[in-house]
């Protein structure tokens, strides 16, 4: 991974809140806040929130004497999370790092992790934080990103913007968000971190757009790819973006466009 991998800073997390979160996020988002708010949770926390698309269902669906410590590893996705809602009794927003969380052991009823842990160093390290700080019989509940051949707005993303730079490709989105899809490899590092339960189950579901532009904007200036494409020489970011858009034309059309997309969602419990 790309140290450039983890930073969502500048403008991305305002595009990447806008165009990325309604293409790609909101339907998984739906199905996680779902799966967390089942049990009726009295406290949760949720790792590399983002810009909020799980928070916000989450604030929305808990009972009203549940708390929700929100965290995420870059104060400015915090931020544009923060600002989306209301201050309310029971929400907290702190900046951590999900391999060391700032919590009390057994502290947490439900821990959760939307399209997170692709980006953890050690993942097996990050399952341990989250088993260290549920309490007995607490659940974990995260996605991961199946591989780019089944997500098709991220792999032609990714094989136009190759094809711009063949002698130093931006695979930003297959190496990092699309890097970590093996599904048995993922329910042992579960297993690995101590979890004696674990339910993988892979949800495909389809990719909507007003447009080819707004894919593009999305993939190209919403997320880290951004700060690959700004370090190549030979064309501009809205050069390239334009380029992008062009090619989805080609493959998906004018208008409304649709791809499939992929993923593989997890709950492990503790014992």
């Amino acid at each position: 991974m790309a140290v450039s991998d983890t930073v969502f800073a500048g403008s991305i997390p305002d595009v990447y809140d806008e165009y990325l979160v309604p293409l790609i996020f909101e339907h998984y988002a739906q199905d996680m806040a779902q799966r967390v708010l089942a049990g009726g949770p009295a406290q949760i926390l949720e790792t590399a929130a983002g810009s909020g698309v799980v928070t916000r269902l989450l604030a929305d669906g808990m009972p009203e004497d549940a708390h929700l410590l929100t965290t995420d590893l870059n104060q400015p996705m915090l931020d544009r999370n923060a600002a989306r809602l209301p201050a309310r009794p029971g929400l907290r927003f702190q900046q951590a790092d999900a391999l060391a969380l700032p919590c009390d052991n057994a502290s947490f009823d439900v821990v959760c992790c939307q399209f997170g842990v692709m980006f953890f160093p050690d993942r097996v390290k990050g399952y341990r934080e989250a088993l260290r700080v549920l309490k007995p019989g607490g659940t974990f509940v995260f996605n991961a990103w199946d591989a780019i051949a089944e997500n098709l707005f991220a792999q032609a993303v990714t094989e136009k913007v190759s094809a711009l730079f063949p002698e130093d490709p931006p695979v930003f989105m297959a190496r990092t968000p699309h890097g970590y899809h093996d599904a048995a490899a993922i329910a042992a590092d579960v297993r690995s971190a101590g979890f004696e339960r674990c339910q993988l189950k892979t949800v495909a579901a389809e990719s909507t757009a007003s447009s080819a532009r707004a894919v593009a904007v999305a993939f190209c200036q919403g997320t880290p790819l951004r700060n690959e494409l700004e370090a190549r020489d030979g064309m501009s970011l809205a050069e390239i973006t334009d380029a992008v858009e062009a090619e989805l034309i080609t493959r998906f059309g004018i208008g409304v466009v649709r791809a499939p997309m992929q993923a593989h969602v997890v709950v492990a419990q503790k014992a």
